[in-house]
């Protein structure tokens, strides 16, 4: 695509005035950078992935509410984390974070644990503990 063509259609980045770096021909056929606030498939894409992340933590809110499920997998999904990166923010095998996904489980866990989940959503202990729908 020319330079002078780069799509400049209204989307979430133009929202807060942050352009895409893209590659564009200048006049003469050569490649350089141009700046897009973004075009309209893009803008679809991203419209319908932040549709699903949000109803992800919607439900997982949810199941926390309904004490299904324990804080841990609000604010991962909050964070858009899955198990595979929280297992390794926190230094715990995938499997270990799973099972503190139980309400049970989670009650028992110790206070550095605690703090490990703590720190990787950047929440105090008493907000994972005390949960409270927002």
């Amino acid at each position: 695509m020319k330079k002078d063509e780069v799509p400049q259609d209204q989307s979430n980045l133009s929202k807060s005035n942050i352009k895409e770096l893209i590659y564009a021909t200048d006049e003469n056929g050569n490649y350089t950078t141009a700046l897009s606030s973004g075009w309209e498939p893009k803008t679809i894409a991203l419209s319908n992935s932040l549709d699903e992340i949000n109803e992800r933590i919607a439900i997982a809110k949810q199941q926390v509410l309904n004490g299904e499920m324990s804080p841990i997998v609000y604010f991962m999904e909050l964070n858009k984390m899955d198990i595979g990166i929280l297992a390794s923010y926190v230094g715990k095998w995938k499997w270990i974070v799973k099972r503190h996904f139980k309400p049970t489980v989670f009650k028992g866990l110790n206070e550095p644990m605690l703090r490990r989940y703590a720190d990787a959503f950047n929440i105090s202990i008493a907000e994972l503990q005390y949960f409270n729908a927002k």
